[in-house]
């Protein structure tokens, strides 16, 4: 199953793809017309838990054995939005999770021993086909950073990495733009990671119960067609288990929590020259299991 947030005729709503992915269903106009009713957004639902699923299932069936026309929208109509359009929170996000991006970025030696957090502005968030804002008045040094992202889908702290997977909701692939410039003047990482539009996620969450090993997951990023980065999360330095246990240490995860795992290697001040971002830049990452995210940058 795979959550779009969307926006129609200027109004915010959520839906299901359906199983062709050429349209989503209308779950507001099927509860309505079902008396099925379900939460009213996404982070609602993800809060009711398996319940929300259930009450999802009624719905898609209920529209299965009617007109279906009338309760799919066709995707070609849709203004796409991130998933989860405003998160309740920054987006945690984990720095040098692949040894090759490490290196890149500096040396063997900056290959970190503990998992290395930073987060990101809620205000940074955009969906699929959205636009990237250059920036150019305040960094000429803007970069992509393709990554697996997890939304967290029931509260927890301390969580054992054993029983870390059942604090998951779904996954969705997210892009870490990034101000190199602003993350080296200010010695640190979040002024440079949250300018609007920099925090590009979608197109949509595919249910954690439909990918069955999300630490063994191709994932690459393309710059105008080229393929910059292409690697597998099985070469994460910590493995999901791991970075959501740690991140849960002292600290209450919530449903609808993000946490984005990590980037490979093929970022572009990685390139000697480096390679950075400018107006008119398309970018499309490739996660298996998950989808697309496109976005251009103007």
């Amino acid at each position: 199953m795979k959550f779009i947030t969307y926006e129609l005729n200027g109004i915010e709503n959520y839906g299901v793809l359906n199983r062709e992915e050429t349209s989503v269903w209308r779950l507001d106009i099927l509860s309505e017309k079902s008396g099925i009713f379900c939460p009213a957004t996404i982070i609602d639902g993800i809060k009711q838990g398996k319940d929300f699923l259930v009450c999802i299932n009624k719905l898609i069936e209920w529209g299965n054995n009617h007109s279906q026309v009338d309760y799919l929208l066709p995707l070609e109509e849709i203004n796409w939005l991130a998933p989860i359009p405003r998160p309740q929170k920054n987006i945690m996000c984990v720095g040098k999770n692949y040894r090759e991006h490490a290196i890149e970025m500096g040396s063997e030696a900056d290959i970190p021993e503990h998992v290395m957090v930073f987060t990101k502005s809620p205000t940074s968030v955009i969906g699929h086909n959205q636009v990237i804002d250059a920036h150019e008045q305040v960094t000429s040094e803007l970069d992509y950073e393709g990554e697996l992202a997890i939304i967290i889908g029931a509260k927890g702290k301390n969580i054992p990495q054993n029983k870390a997977l059942d604090y998951v909701f779904g996954y969705t692939i997210l892009n870490d733009i990034t101000a190199r410039d602003l993350q080296r003047r200010h010695k640190q990482f979040f002024i440079g990671k949250s300018l609007d539009t920099s925090c590009p996620i979608g197109p949509w969450i595919v249910l954690k119960e439909d990918i069955s090993d999300p630490g063994n997951l191709n994932i690459s990023t393309k710059v105008n067609g080229e393929i910059r980065q292409n690697s597998n999360t099985k070469h994460f330095i910590f493995p999901i288990e791991e970075i959501i246990s740690v991140l849960s240490e002292g600290m209450t995860l919530e449903p609808g929590d993000i946490i984005a795992t990590g980037t490979p290697a093929g970022v572009g001040k990685g390139f000697k020259p480096p390679r950075f971002l400018k107006s008119g830049d398309s970018i499309e990452i490739e996660i298996e299991g998950i989808g697309k995210l496109n976005n251009i940058v103007k």
